[in-house]
């Protein structure tokens, strides 16, 4: 695909997405759902090149350079699937590889464009609804990532509102064992939503498992019935002095969780071996983060965990970017792949004639996007820029909505809301995705309209 090309497709598409977006942004969705939901949230560490990915160019376009070109007439290829090789050119004295990698075009008819490091994901194309063009307005990564995660930048260092797991877990999942479970991922909890939404945070998934099972020790049930007492008491304790008395108190109810998980023998879930030889499509050497991929599995099919939320990666590629972020993003969606396979064979914990795809729903964001631009390091730098993935039986598929300007790769001003004409941002995407389920979104966030050209 030639320059001039995909610039009439990208603007196609993002013509037809601005036009079924006009009416009723304020709106939210009639209730529609049970008690039957799941969410996967996963969050891409660091910043990735949405170049590569979900916003594609392939060709020097203004101060965009293509994928390969190095500062100073060097050029640093990756070995990624997709990955051209073309011969070196100049242009102004800039030396840069011709269309470096091929523009992925899904196999039907489709408004979607990928970059080479799409991978194994291109073949779900149909089932996902991509997000360009989301403006930021800020190149911090703690900034970037709780704005993704919540819909708000922080207060200081404190964050502002819930993030998105702790908003589904109130609004759907506070009769579940654990509402909530976030590894390594930007989860929030601030007073309004029920202190049972607070998400039990680890380091790892392992370590879940080694709170259950102590070297021995403590392992009868009142055994762990009276540790569990005593941390139940602590965090109560702790609850009655903290000046984040809800946060203390969800601790508690999480200690019940664990207990209740203990006495049902659901060890096995949390133990990382073995979820590696049960969900063996995963390619477990490539990232430590592709283990919880396989949890989420196995522990929506047990149904005992509402959320699944996690990060994968490091995407801060201020160095030798092409060695390292194509790598990552083709496993990261590699990843997201193998796990769409397997929710489309698991059946449902508590509707068999149905599979575990049919109800859950995946969100994946990253802090922002890295500069259009190859620094002298041969890397990208912080950009105000992002884009994200939603593929939920609830969205629509086969979809893209928003733009990023073709020569500088920031946000463009596609959509109509009801404070004129704009770019897509995190709290437009964040309450469109709790109007799909039924709540209001006014309920944790101060600002964004649902979108309900998104939804199906």
């Amino acid at each position: 695909m030639d320059r001039r090309t995909f610039l009439k497709v990208l603007g196609g598409a993002s013509a037809a997405a601005a036009a079924a977006t006009v009416p009723m942004f304020s709106a939210f969705a009639d209730p529609l759902v049970g008690p039957d939901e799941f969410f996967i949230f996963i969050h891409a560490n660091g910043a990735w090149d949405v170049t590569l990915g979900l916003d594609p160019r392939n060709t020097k376009t203004g101060i965009i350079d293509p994928a390969t070109s190095g500062a100073k007439g060097t050029i640093d290829p990756a070995p990624i699937t997709r990955w051209v090789d073309d011969t070196a050119v100049t242009d102004g004295g800039f030396l840069y590889n011709g269309p470096s990698f091929e523009m992925v075009i899904p196999p039907g008819p489709s408004p979607l464009v990928f970059g080479p490091a799409i991978g194994n994901l291109l073949k779900h194309y149909s089932r996902m609804t991509v997000c360009n063009g989301i403006a930021m307005n800020t190149v911090s990564h703690q900034d970037g990532t709780a704005f993704s995660s919540t819909g708000r930048h922080l207060a200081g260092t404190k964050a502002a509102g819930a993030s998105v797991d702790t908003m589904m877990a109130d609004l759907l999942g506070l009769n579940q064992l654990l509402p909530a479970l976030s590894v390594n991922f930007p989860s929030y909890y601030v007073p309004g939503p029920d202190r049972r939404a607070v998400p039990l945070t680890v380091s790892n998934i392992g370590a879940v498992g080694a709170s259950l099972v102590r070297s021995g020790q403590y392992e009868s049930v009142g055994q762990r019935d009276a540790v569990n007492a005593v941390l139940t008491q602590e965090a109560k304790a702790l609850a009655a002095m903290s000046a984040e008395p809800d946060i203390m108190n969800g601790f508690a109810l999480q200690f019940e969780g664990l207990r209740r998980i203990n006495q049902q023998n659901l060890l096995d879930v949390f133990t990382p071996s073995k979820l590696q030889a049960a969900y063996p499509l995963f390619t477990y050497s490539d990232n430590g983060a592709v283990v919880n991929a396989a949890f989420a599995v196995e522990a929506l099919k047990r149904n005992i965990v509402r959320c699944v939320s996690f990060s994968f990666g490091s995407f801060d590629t201020h160095f030798t970017n092409y060695r390292q972020q194509p790598l990552t993003q083709q496993r990261l969606f590699n990843m997201i792949s193998a796990l769409v396979d397997y929710l489309d064979v698991t059946p449902h914990p508590t509707k068999p004639a149905e599979k575990l795809s049919d109800h859950t729903h995946i969100m994946v964001f990253s802090d922002f996007c890295r500069t259009p631009q190859i620094n002298t390091g041969l890397g990208r730098d912080h950009y105000p820029n992002n884009s994200s993935l939603i593929i939920s039986p609830r969205f629509k598929g086969n979809f893209v909505i928003g733009q990023s300007d073709p020569e500088q790769l920031l946000p463009m001003p596609t959509l109509d809301f009801s404070d004129g004409r704009r770019a897509l941002s995190p709290p437009d995407i964040l309450a469109t995705f709790v109007s799909a389920f039924g709540g209001d979104p006014r309920k944790y966030l101060r600002d964004g309209e649902v979108i309900p050209a998104m939804l199906k």
